[in-house]
């Protein structure tokens, strides 16, 4: 088999979202319809127009030791915990070299963060104002960078094939997850730790997002704040969080006796070239990217009975997605079983294609489509079949799913799996 052509499979998954702290508990939450948006406490959000966010269900400085998180921001902490879980999932025990199973250079990883370091940038900031540059962290460079989480869980797990991390804004994730997939076909690497994580929830970026009159301010009614499809949306809710999938050969999983969640078929991606924030309103690259995607591999619009969709809450995001499908999938688009999961998780920005494609994964694996809530009034230019309140069963025999993630810039990246 030429290298090109080598089937990339997901042997683990780690999570850790605003449901909970691992891949199971974050499963649970969105098998049960349960929003993960709160109130946000203190007084630098006190005067803030937004004042609710989707913060991580288990604070990461619970989980890592201390003087290990002490030297990490906020998101690399998440992806280190989700890279940890989804590590030990797939069956490795140690880093690669001491398990004989991997050798470090045939060993990647791909996490990206749409943001980086924020937190450390801006608290940072704040301590050479108020004490001085003495006072300044000398771990402050490497904590904030963005390729600060992926370098931390290559450190982590001794890869040696390459350590990269794209950042096409809230498309991030998902184009790690490709970018990881390519790694694997041309014969760079045999395993792949890819991802997204991010930690934005700081007074800034919050307050950025509010001027942009990009967020809900529905800061009375936190947990039907992020409605998807509803009529009455009026913008995403920002949440924080990571998501991990391990990836390997189909050869070099067999070889290992490794358990295989499903095949990633591969990914297709454009460009909009219409606004800096603004989504193309009929959906143009989106179709595009979606086309790149069948183009390119052998999935046929008839095996897809499921969509993570990217649906982040915003009038106009959520309709050009779905035209956009009907356009590139035509009557095959009423068989697909569409969630919304950031109805729960909120929008995890650059962690956001991490995270759902760990829930497409296991809704293939588990054959159930999670439900998607808050919404109390189906938009009626909404032309597809959303899950909606319960989950869903899906078909039995091969079947496909896709997961969807657009970035402020126009970036867009389709990711497509399949059973097995």
């Amino acid at each position: 088999m030429n290298s090109t052509n080598r089937t990339v499979v997901v042997t683990g998954i780690g999570a850790t979202t605003p449901l909970g702290g691992d891949s199971a508990s974050t499963w649970e939450g969105l098998l049960a319809g349960r929003s993960g948006v709160k109130a946000l406490e203190g007084e630098r959000f006190a005067e803030l127009p937004v004042r609710i966010a989707a913060p991580a269900a288990v604070d990461p400085e619970d989980v890592l030791p201390r003087p290990l998180a002490r030297k990490l921001d906020r998101s690399a902490q998440l992806a280190l915990i989700a890279a940890r879980e989804a590590w030990a999932d797939a069956g490795y025990t140690a880093k690669a070299g001491e398990d004989t199973a991997i050798a470090p250079e045939r060993l990647g990883t791909v996490i990206a963060s749409g943001i980086g370091g924020v937190h450390t940038l801006l608290d940072q900031y704040d301590v050479l104002k108020e004490k001085g540059a003495r006072r300044v962290s000398p771990h402050t460079v490497p904590m904030l960078m963005p390729n600060s989480p992926s370098a931390n869980v290559g450190l982590e797990v001794n890869a040696q094939a390459g350590v990269h991390t794209p950042v096409s804004a809230c498309a991030s994730g998902a184009e790690a997850i490709g970018y990881a997939v390519e790694m694997i076909r041309t014969g760079r690497a045999d395993v792949v730790v890819a991802g997204g994580t991010e930690a934005a929830i700081h007074p800034l970026p919050v307050a950025a997002f509010a001027s942009m009159m990009a967020m809900s301010k529905n800061n009375e009614h936190p947990q039907q704040a992020s409605r998807p499809y509803d009529k009455d949306r009026d913008g995403f809710v920002l949440g924080e969080g990571a998501g991990v999938v391990i990836l390997e050969s189909a050869e070099h999983a067999a070889q290992r006796g490794a358990r295989v969640y499903c095949e990633v078929l591969g990914q297709g991606l454009s460009a909009d070239s219409h606004h800096i924030a603004q989504p193309e309103p009929t959906g143009r690259g989106i179709a595009a990217a979606l086309q790149n995607l069948l183009d390119s591999s052998d999935l046929k619009p008839s095996e897809v009975v499921h969509l993570n969709a990217h649906a982040t809450s915003t009038p106009q995001g959520d309709l050009a997605e779905i035209k956009a499908l009907r356009k590139v999938l035509g009557d095959d688009l009423d068989h697909v079983a569409v969630s919304a999961t950031k109805s729960m998780t909120g929008h995890l920005l650059g962690g956001a294609g991490g995270v759902e494609t760990v829930a497409t994964v296991l809704a293939l694996y588990h054959r159930l489509a999670p439900p998607t809530i808050n919404v109390d009034a189906l938009d009626e230019e909404i032309d597809a079949d959303i899950v909606r309140n319960e989950p869903r069963p899906l078909p039995e025999g091969s079947i496909a799913a896709i997961n969807n993630s657009f970035g402020f810039g126009g970036h867009n990246v389709v990711l497509a799996l399949r059973s097995v």
